[in-house]
């Protein structure tokens, strides 16, 4: 799977924030309304919402509207994108630890 660089760059600046990722967890979870996060935290709804906004332009939430209620939902596919590329710079850094290891091996047979 090749994870396209900007909706990553997206992706990893919505996490950099605290409240959004604790966010991201709630609603994996459960659907949960704007109002419903709001409460949850000691912040105005219209900050909550904001950060809602940031998280759902990177793809990690969705929202729905249910009568009067926005309702929020995370997005696993999202999550797994930026799984795989941490995945594949962990591959990297495996295989110059295995490189590193057969330079090593090969100096103490000399």
């Amino acid at each position: 799977m090749v994870v396209d660089q900007t909706d990553v760059d997206w992706i990893f600046a919505a996490l950099a924030d605290t409240t959004r990722r604790d966010i991201v967890t709630r609603v994996l979870t459960q659907e949960a309304s704007v109002s419903t996060l709001a409460r949850g935290y000691d912040m105005s709804f219209a900050a909550v919402q904001k950060h809602v906004a940031v998280l759902e332009r990177a793809g990690l939430v969705t929202k729905r509207r249910s009568g009067r209620e926005q309702l929020v939902r995370g997005d696993i596919d999202t999550i797994r994108r930026a799984r795989e590329l941490l995945r594949q710079y962990e591959e990297i850094w495996r295989g110059r630890v295995d490189r590193m290891s057969e330079l090593l091996d090969r100096k103490d047979e000399s």
